[in-house]
C-alpha cells in the first residue's frame, strides 16, 4: 500500500514537472518571437513539438483516470518526447556553431540549379531564416544550446523521478 502511494507520488510529481517545463519552455520560445521579434526558423519550430507532446502526455496522465501502467506510460513516452526534442536542439545547435551541415532547405547548402527553372524553384522555395545563423545567444550559448540542456534536464529528471 506505502510502495503503490509513494509510485503514485513519483509519477504524479514528474507529470507536473513536464507540464510547467514545457509551458516555461513554450512560454519561452513564443516570448521570443512575438514580444521579442525573433523569427523561428525551420529547426526552431521543430523543437517545440516535443515540447507540446510532453505537455499534452503529461496533462493526460494527470486527468486521465486510467490503470497506473497506462498514466506511468505516458510519463515516461513525455521524458522520451522531451529527451528526442534535446536531439533535435542538438542537432540544430550544431548547425548554429557549423559543426556539422543543416538541411538544404534550411541552411543554403544545396547544389546549383540547372535550368532557369530549376533557380527560379530554387529561390522561391528558400527558407527565409537560415537555421545556420544564431539570431540570439546568452554567454556564446544560443537558444538551441538553451533547449538542448533544458531537454536533457528534464528528461533525465522526469526519468529520475518517475522511478522514486
Amino acid at each position: 500500500m506505502l510502495h503503490n502511494t509513494i509510485g503514485r507520488l513519483g509519477e504524479r510529481a514528474a507529470a507536473i514537472g513536464l507540464i510547467c517545463s514545457s509551458i516555461v519552455a513554450l512560454a519561452s520560445a513564443y516570448a521570443f518571437q512575438f514580444l521579442g521579434g525573433l523569427q523561428p526558423c525551420a529547426l526552431c519550430l521543430y523543437q517545440r513539438i516535443p515540447w507540446w507532446v510532453a505537455l499534452g502526455l503529461g496533462a493526460l496522465s494527470l486527468r486521465l483516470y486510467a490503470t497506473v501502467w497506462m498514466r506511468n506510460l505516458m510519463v515516461w513516452s513525455g521524458a522520451a518526447a522531451v529527451l528526442a526534442g534535446a536531439g533535435i536542439a542538438g542537432y540544430h545547435a550544431g548547425v548554429e556553431y557549423k559543426w556539422w551541415a543543416g538541411p538544404a532547405t534550411c541552411s543554403g547548402v544545396g547544389g546549383a540549379a540547372q535550368t532557369l527553372d530549376a533557380l527560379r524553384d530554387q529561390i522561391m522555395n528558400a527558407a527565409v531564416l537560415r537555421c545556420d545563423e544564431i539570431p540570439w545567444s546568452l554567454f556564446g550559448v544560443s537558444m538551441a544550446g538553451y533547449n538542448f540542456l533544458l531537454s536533457l534536464f528534464v528528461g533525465l529528471g522526469t526519468i529520475w523521478i518517475a522511478r522514486r
